[in-house]
């Protein structure tokens, strides 16, 4: 009795899973049939346009690309540098500003009053502002000398983006259970071992897509330290523009930059992807 019931089981889930291969093969088929038709639609539109072939000689040249290829590259390296030591920058300084922010310790008052007001108006200050406010602030006070402008937009990438950090933080440091920092402090731990032991790696683990896409927007930002004459990607492109009289070196840094970004981009969805699959599940974020 037992083994037929096993066998009509084993029959109903191979109809099934039959049944879901051919669903998933259909859904792949009609996604590359409808990815086809968009592409061909827009391949149709852009060969129609009047200034397409003006517009094909400004951004796409093959000729172009191949100059300038070798020059952004070598601008690229600055940008990653840049990027290295700004991540590295905004880690420490907005964990900080998080914990400030987020402790309810009388003496820590006025450091939590200045962390608020700083998060506040640096989110509200555009990047650019908080560039030339820095690369051009600092070098004028006369104080430090004469200072790389690679190392003020580092600076500034540290400052702006600190605070989007910080208030990321402190808000996975919030969202964690109160009953998790009563059960280590009853343990013996101190508030500086609960915070570091228990409360952060919990609100790693629920911030972390947050944190990863404004990873990425920094990434990106980082290129406008061009505007302090530093050259990186950007105004290596825009050096062989002013020379060439053509658009395409443009193109370049933004493949460039794309081709450094997508690998975080996938990663940050593929992590979003098992936390949701975890919290359907019930698991343990």
């Amino acid at each position: 009795m037992s083994s037929t019931a096993q066998i009509h089981i084993s029959e109903v889930q191979r109809e099934r899973e039959q049944y879901d291969r051919h669903q998933n093969l259909k859904s792949v088929a009609t996604s590359i049939v409808s990815t086809l038709v968009l592409a061909f639609l827009v391949a149709l539109g852009l060969h129609y346009a009047p200034g397409w072939p003006r517009v094909k000689e400004s951004f796409f040249s093959g000729k172009y690309f191949a100059l300038a290829f070798p020059k952004v590259l070598q601008g690229l390296w600055l940008n990653l540098q840049v990027l290295f030591f700004a991540v590295i920058g905004v880690a420490i300084l907005g964990t900080l500003l998080a914990m400030i922010r987020t402790s309810r310790s009388p003496f820590l008052f006025p450091l939590r009053a200045l962390a608020q007001v700083y998060t506040t108006i640096m989110r509200g200050i555009p990047m650019i502002v908080v560039l030339y406010l820095i690369g051009f602030g600092i070098p004028g006070l006369a104080i430090f000398g004469r200072i790389p402008v690679a190392l003020l937009g580092t600076v500034a990438v540290i400052l702006s983006y600190s605070s989007y950090v910080a208030e990321v933080l402190r808000a996975g440091f919030e969202d964690v259970s109160p009953s998790q920092r009563a059960s280590a402090r009853s343990l013996g731990l101190t508030s500086g071992q609960t915070m570091r032991i228990v409360v952060i790696p919990q609100a790693l683990r629920k911030v972390a897509p947050a944190l990863m896409n404004d990873f990425i927007s920094m990434q990106k930002d980082v290129g406008l330290i061009s505007v302090l004459g530093a050259v990186d990607a950007v105004r290596a492109a825009q050096i062989v523009v002013a020379t060439s009289y053509n658009f395409t070196p443009y193109v370049v840094a933004s493949v460039l930059f794309i081709c450094t970004s997508v690998p975080f981009i996938l990663l940050n969805d593929w992590y979003s992807n098992r936390l949701r699959k975890r919290e359907q599940s019930g698991g343990m974020v």
